[in-house]
C-alpha cells in the first residue's frame, strides 16, 4: 500500500501544482488588463488636458490677452492705487 499512497501523494502534488499555476496565471492576466486599462485613461486624460490648455489658449487670444500669465487671479489695487493712476494720466 506504501505504493498506493507515494502515487496518490504525488498525483496530489502534481494537481496543486497546476492549480496554483493556473491561478497565478489568471492573476497575471488580470492584472496586465487593469494595467492596460489605467495607461488607457492616463492618455485619455492628458488628452483632454492638453485640448483643454488649447482651447483656454484660444479664448485668451480672441480676448486679447495672449502675452499674459496664466489666470492666476492678479491682486486687485487698492482703491488709493486706483485714483493714483487716473490721476497720473
Amino acid at each position: 500500500m506504501d505504493g498506493h499512497d507515494s502515487e496518490d501523494s504525488k498525483q496530489s502534488t502534481a494537481d496543486m501544482s497546476a492549480f496554483v499555476q493556473n491561478l497565478l496565471q489568471q492573476m497575471q492576466s488580470r492584472f496586465q488588463t487593469m494595467s492596460d486599462s489605467i495607461v488607457t485613461k492616463i492618455d485619455e486624460m492628458g488628452t483632454r488636458i492638453n485640448d483643454l490648455e488649447h482651447s483656454i489658449n484660444d479664448l485668451r487670444t480672441e480676448m486679447g490677452i495672449e502675452g499674459s500669465p496664466s489666470p492666476v487671479q492678479q491682486p486687485k489695487p487698492e482703491a488709493g492705487e486706483v485714483k493714483e493712476q487716473e490721476g497720473s494720466a
